[in-house]
């Protein structure tokens, strides 16, 4: 996690003080606006009511749904720090998870003191957080993986792809997950909000979830495992997907045409009802 500069750390304080919440609380979402470019967060935090979502243009839901002083505060600072990070480098990534909503960037207007609120100075914006040390790339992927085909974020969770080198890289609480990405060919990735918000991804043995793939290194330490995932089991596994959906649909089908014969007479009450558990039965 990136350290703020002290002019970030008093942005930070000067917000909670004005929006009545703990600088914890106000850096926490922060976390959550830059994981959404800007335009959206999605975020958990006792203070904001627990789980919410917030998207620029006025949509905001939090867990305590009809406390509207809440969502009043929790929408006004997510659109002040939303106008704060447009000021700030490198702070928008590219790439998308699938429920990421990129928009135009708005400067910020802020009351009170206005250099400090807006992050700008006399010599230009405020850095809110610490550079990264001389030489370094700044990038939070493994060193050595440089160009990436994408990256994007969502829910204090971002993603680097790199599709030459079959290489995937997580990060989630605080920690970098390397993944082989075999022969897959990866065109979507999203991340479930339930089920502990696992991460999964679409290529052609359709959607897969992260788990599945071989691990390369956790924080750069590499990981031995001696089982690895037989891909057949990614198409063996789509097959009988395929298979199942289709035996479904001519299973309901046939109850359709069942209906059908018994609005005519053709069937009695009890033949239909008969016939119906027996196909739905088999699914």
């Amino acid at each position: 996690m990136r350290q703020l500069t002290p002019e970030g750390q008093q942005i930070i304080n000067q917000l909670a003080q004005k929006y009545n919440f703990s600088p914890d609380a106000v850096f926490s979402l922060l976390q959550s606006v830059i994981n959404g470019n800007g335009s959206m967060a999605q975020f958990n935090h006792p203070e904001f009511g627990g789980s919410g979502q917030w998207m620029r243009g006025g949509m905001i839901m939090l867990g305590d749904m009809f406390n509207n002083n809440l969502k009043n505060s929790v929408g006004g600072l997510c659109q002040e720090l939303s106008n704060l990070i447009a000021n700030q480098p490198d702070l928008i990534q590219t790439g998308n998870f699938q429920s990421q909503n990129q928009g135009s960037q708005q400067q910020g207007n802020y009351s009170g003191n206005q250099q400090q609120q807006n992050g700008s100075g006399a010599n230009g914006p405020v850095s809110l957080f610490v550079p990264p040390p001389a030489g370094s790339s700044g990038n939070w992927w493994p060193a050595g993986l440089q160009f990436p085909t994408s990256t994007g974020a969502q829910n204090n969770v971002r993603y680097a792809y790199f599709a030459n080198i079959q290489r995937l890289a997580i990060e989630a609480n605080g920690h970098v997950t390397l993944y082989d990405t075999l022969d897959h060919q990866i065109g979507g990735f999203s991340q479930q909000q339930s089920g502990g918000s696992s991460i999964t991804f679409t290529s052609q043995y359709g959607v897969v979830d992260v788990n599945n793939l071989p691990v390369i290194s956790i924080d750069n330490v590499p990981v031995q495992s001696s089982s690895q995932p037989d891909q057949t089991f990614y198409s063996a596994n789509n097959a009988v997907n395929t298979q199942s959906s289709s035996q479904e649909a001519d299973i309901f089908a046939a109850i359709e045409k069942l209906a059908g014969l018994k609005d005519k007479g053709i069937l009695t009450e009890n033949e239909y009802n008969a016939k119906k558990s027996e196909l739905l039965g088999r699914l």
